[in-house]
């Protein structure tokens, strides 16, 4: 039985708390110095590395598919450089992610120990140079990559939270990425639990460790992309928007007044709807550079 499964609450309401870009300020760094350059590099698109990086951050930071798992992101990098007339236009030759496509196809637990154990048991190229790829992004993550504190109002919320909900971290990063940078700063201990890639997607986090346990009104997901959304949407949640962007002005409303709404059972409704809508206006559905 996974430490989810066995998550038993002891307070009367539910809290799941993204992390990169929402709690830490490490999306950006992490995409632009990490995993973008590892794409350029391992793919060998050093001739388009410039509208290698345009399409990352649309796809990775300023889109509606911000905080997108790495596979289904790197997939749609490739589908929009290929419809890029510039990119065309150079004849350089995109990664075949045809055997990636259905991988993901197929599988929820979009993380490297399911990927490598897919590779090993369905051996291809293309499919081993993503692997390669993958390893090596978290390996220069985790040796580089250190003081990027939380968000100041992030560290007050959560420590605030810790005193009248059960809080646990609902991530798409590598459990032991996520488990470091919150030791590392001393806020695991203001959770009780701490959910990667591993695990599961969002939805399924939540699911598993508060359905059926808390009452919808009670469950609250706090995130920065559209699948934090998404993952509160799935299970009847609340959810609270921390605004690209705006990451520390969003927590303070969330410490100031929101969570107290939430505990005080006013929080759904055209509060909430504010929140949201505010949310999906900064996130944009289409490139810039196009209409597709």
């Amino acid at each position: 039985m996974s430490l989810l499964e066995q998550f038993k609450p002891e307070k009367d309401y539910f809290i799941g708390i993204d992390s990169d870009g929402c709690v830490f300020d490490t999306m950006e760094v992490k995409h632009k110095e990490f995993f973008c350059p590892n794409t350029v590099k391992h793919f060998g698109l050093f001739a388009i590395a410039k509208y290698v990086r345009e399409t990352w951050d649309f796809v990775n930071l300023y889109s509606v598919t911000r905080g997108i798992n790495r596979f289904p992101a790197l997939i749609r990098v490739m589908d929009l450089l290929a419809l890029k007339p510039e990119v065309l236009e150079t004849g350089i030759a995109l990664p075949d992610l045809e055997p990636l496509r259905e991988w993901v196809s197929q599988e929820t637990r979009l993380g490297n120990p399911a990927f490598s154990r897919h590779v090993e048991h369905h051996p291809h190229p293309a499919l081993e140079l993503v692997l390669r790829w993958t390893l090596a992004i978290n390996e220069d993550i985790a040796r580089w990559l250190r003081d990027t504190p939380p968000f100041t109002y992030a560290r007050r919320s959560i420590e605030k939270i810790s005193s009248v909900a059960d809080a646990i971290v609902v991530s798409q990063t590598p459990l032991e990425a996520l488990t470091r940078e919150w030791k590392e700063h001393s806020i695991d201990r203001f959770v009780k639990a701490i959910a990667g890639q591993e695990q599961g997607t969002k939805s399924e986090h939540i699911a598993i460790a508060a359905a059926g346990k808390y009452p919808h009104d009670r469950i609250l997901m706090i995130g920065d992309a559209p699948g934090d959304l998404k993952a509160a949407t799935d299970n009847g949640a609340l959810f609270f928007p921390v605004v690209p962007g705006h990451e520390n002005g969003s927590w303070k409303t969330f410490h100031d007044e929101a969570l107290d709404r939430f505990i005080a059972g006013t929080y759904r409704g055209e509060y909430e709807e504010k929140l949201i809508d505010e949310f999906r206006r900064s996130l944009p559905e289409k490139p810039p550079w196009s209409d597709q």
